[in-house]
């Protein structure tokens, strides 16, 4: 019978952090480059570019990848495949382009475990050489999942990687 207590206090337990844990997260980093606008948007749009400053494809540049579509236009599909735990397996969707502002993107993580996400990069003119680049990622943790958001601090992990990320644009771009 106190077996069944413990088991009841421990779902109990479960239930209760499922109500209190963060369902969303959004998480994101800036910097400034010095180029201006329009140059920043058209290489940005291309998502086949971020093999140069992504933080992820440098862990493993043996990932195999595969494209669907025509690069910088709404659709088009870049997969990746590794077998480094930090990289996984998943899929990136071009999803709009506001020009000049903004390119949105779904990520869908396909392992190490399963997730969509949605990414994003804002753009804006600080001076006519100069703009600022805000990378972004967000998205819904659903109960259970949720939980595990009380002990990972999502945005000290991939900030790290967006800081790197960016910083690598940055040095790309500024060449």
């Amino acid at each position: 019978m106190i077996l069944v207590y413990i088991f009841a206090v421990l779902i109990g337990i479960i239930m209760l952090l499922m109500l209190v844990a963060p369902r969303k997260y959004d998480v994101q980093r800036s910097i400034v480059v010095n180029r201006p606008l329009n140059e920043v948007f058209q290489y940005l749009k291309m998502i086949k570019n971020q093999d140069e400053w992504s933080p992820w494809k440098s862990r493993d540049p043996e990932m195999k990848q595969t494209f669907e579509g025509v690069d910088g236009t709404v659709g088009f599909v870049a997969r990746w495949e590794s077998d480094k735990k930090d990289v996984g397996v998943g899929e990136q969707e071009l999803k709009g382009l506001i020009e000049n502002e903004r390119v949105d993107t779904e990520i869908r993580f396909l392992k190490p475990w399963k997730t969509v996400s949605d990414g994003y990069l804002l753009l804006r003119a600080i001076e006519p050489s100069k703009t600022e680049v805000i990378w972004g990622f967000k998205g819904n943790n659903n109960p259970p999942i949720n939980v595990m958001m009380l002990f990972y601090n999502m945005d000290k992990s991939v900030g790290k990687d967006f800081d790197e990320g960016l910083a690598k644009l940055k040095a790309t771009l500024e060449k």
